[in-house]
C-alpha cells in the first residue's frame, strides 16, 4: 500500500515548495493543506518544533524541509548515485540555506533604518557573491548543480526562486544564463510543469 502524505504549511510556496515539487515529481499524491487565518497557532503546539512546514507520512510527523526533500530525493530517484554525489548535493542545498538566511536577515528585519544599511552590502555584495557562484556551479556541471545531471537540489532551488527573488527584490536568474537554463530545465520537467499549472497563485 503506497504512503499517504499530507503536507501542512502556510498559503505560499516558499519552504514549502520544494517538498511539493518533490511529491509532484515523482507523482506522489497528498494533500497539500494550507493554513488559514488563525489556524497556525492552534497546529503549532502539536507540532515537534513548533515550525512548518510539516509532511505527515502515513500519520506521522516530519519536519525541516531540506531533512523531508532528502527523504523524498529517495522516494523518487533524485539523490545521488554514490557517497560523494550526496555530499555534493548537501553542500549546495547548505549554501543555499545560507543565502536564504542573509536574504531573510534583510528582509524581514522590523526595523526599517537598520534594513536600509543592511540593503547596499547585500544588493552589491552577497546577492552577486552567491548568484554568480551558483552559475559557475552549474556551467561546470553540465547544467545542473551535481554531476552533469538532474537532481533534487535542483528541485529545490528552483522551486523557492519566487520566495528569493521576493526577498532580493530582483530576479536572482537575469543576470546568469546557466541559473537560468535551469530554471528553465526544472520548470519543463512535466510534473513539475503540471503542478505549477494547477497550484494556488501566489507570489512567494
Amino acid at each position: 500500500m503506497a504512503p499517504s502524505y499530507k503536507l501542512l504549511y502556510f498559503p505560499v510556496k516558499a519552504l514549502g515548495e520544494p517538498i511539493r515539487f518533490l511529491l509532484s515529481y515523482g507523482g506522489l499524491e497528498f494533500e497539500d493543506h494550507r493554513f488559514q487565518e488563525g489556524e497556525w497557532p492552534k497546529v503549532k503546539p502539536t507540532t515537534p518544533f513548533g515550525k512548518s512546514p510539516i509532511l505527515e507520512i502515513n500519520g506521522k510527523q516530519t519536519h525541516q524541509s531540506a531533512s523531508i526533500c532528502r527523504y523524498l530525493a529517495k522516494q523518487v530517484g533524485l539523490s545521488g548515485k554514490d557517497d560523494w554525489e550526496n555530499l555534493q548535493i548537501d553542500m549546495i542545498v547548505d549554501t543555499i540555506t545560507d543565502f536564504r538566511t542573509q536574504l531573510a536577515n534583510y528582509h524581514y528585519d522590523p526595523d526599517e533604518a537598520s534594513k536600509e544599511k543592511k540593503w547596499g552590502p547585500l544588493n552589491d555584495e552577497t546577492i552577486p557573491f552567491y548568484t554568480s557562484k551558483f552559475d559557475d556551479v552549474i556551467k561546470a556541471n553540465g547544467g545542473y548543480f551535481v554531476n552533469g545531471k538532474l537532481t533534487w537540489v535542483d528541485l529545490y532551488f528552483i522551486a523557492m526562486i519566487d520566495y528569493l527573488d521576493a526577498m532580493a527584490k530582483q530576479d536572482l536568474t537575469a543576470k546568469h544564463p546557466n541559473l537560468k537554463a535551469l530554471k528553465d530545465k526544472v520548470l519543463q520537467q512535466p510534473a513539475i510543469k503540471a503542478w505549477v499549472a494547477k497550484r494556488p497563485k501566489t507570489d512567494v
